[in-house]
């Protein structure tokens, strides 16, 4: 924490961070002065929203259809291919995309090309955030669907039974059951994601990163990394990753806020 005082500083590594003198708030009128700095705001909010849209329902889906398979070496055999991406390092998903999109060498670049679609996803602007979303829900839902299966082995199968003997469908003990047995889970773990909305992985963004995508995949994450440290200009990348912060915790104070309001349910 002590650390964020250089976002208020002229930061010297000379003369460290208690040496060097106070700059006040200019280090964030020269953020926000910089015509680029709303492009960075705008691209990491929508990267944000589109892979929570896309990325939450995913797990809950997958864990309710789990939930739902009674053959269990079929059910085992899913388990094993959704968890097993997520141990995949950003960089091998990375190579893997080079792999299957890039012309000349990738596969899905040949299919698209015959049906007249551009295959150069990873050049094109428009295609980044899809490609980097989904190729996301694809390496992290299966894991990320754990938590649900926990939910909702905790619900009362006394419950399912009562459901039973009613009559109800499979649909209707999920909509009855298993959605209102995991909602607190869900709550939980959407108040934290809403909390982290402007948190976007660096890594994945900075590896698929190329001059032609730019306008799309230049992000606050990678911005500070390039103007921290290979432009050393760290009181100015300290004091965008500070506000990006201070955003994070003021949505995850929001968004609790509401739950609790609307819901009951919230982290505190």
């Amino acid at each position: 924490m002590a650390n964020n005082v250089i976002a208020f500083k002229d930061y010297n590594v000379v003369q460290g961070i208690w040496g060097s003198p106070w700059a006040g708030l200019s280090h964030f009128e020269r953020f926000f002065a910089n015509p680029v700095a709303w492009d960075l705001i705008r691209n990491t909010l929508m990267l944000s929203l589109y892979g929570f849209l896309a990325g939450f329902p995913v797990p809950i889906l997958l864990a309710l259809a789990l939930n739902e398979v009674r053959a269990r070496f079929f059910k085992r055999t899913v388990q094993m291919v959704t968890y097993a991406p997520y141990f995949l390092s950003t960089v091998v998903v990375v190579s893997m995309l080079i792999l299957i999109f890039t012309p000349r060498i990738g596969f899905m670049a040949d299919v698209m090309g015959f049906f007249g679609v551009n295959a150069n996803l990873l050049s094109d602007p428009n295609a980044f955030r899809s490609v980097y979303v989904w190729s996301d829900v694809w390496q992290t839902a299966g894991y990320s669907a754990i938590i649900y299966m926990a939910a909702l082995a905790g619900i009362d199968p006394s419950l399912y039974e009562a459901a039973r003997l009613d009559g109800a469908s499979r649909l209707r003990k999920i909509w009855h059951v298993d959605l209102p047995g995991i909602a607190p889970t869900v709550v939980v773990v959407m108040v934290l994601s809403v909390g982290n909305i402007m948190a976007v992985g660096f890594e994945k963004a900075f590896l698929l990163q190329n001059p032609l995508n730019l306008s799309t995949s230049e992000i606050i994450a990678t911005y500070t990394y390039k103007i921290g440290l290979l432009s050393a200009d760290f009181s100015l990348a300290t004091a965008v990753g500070l506000f990006n912060s201070v955003i994070n915790l003021i949505l995850l104070l929001a968004v609790n806020a509401v739950s609790k309001r609307i819901t009951g349910n919230g982290l505190w």
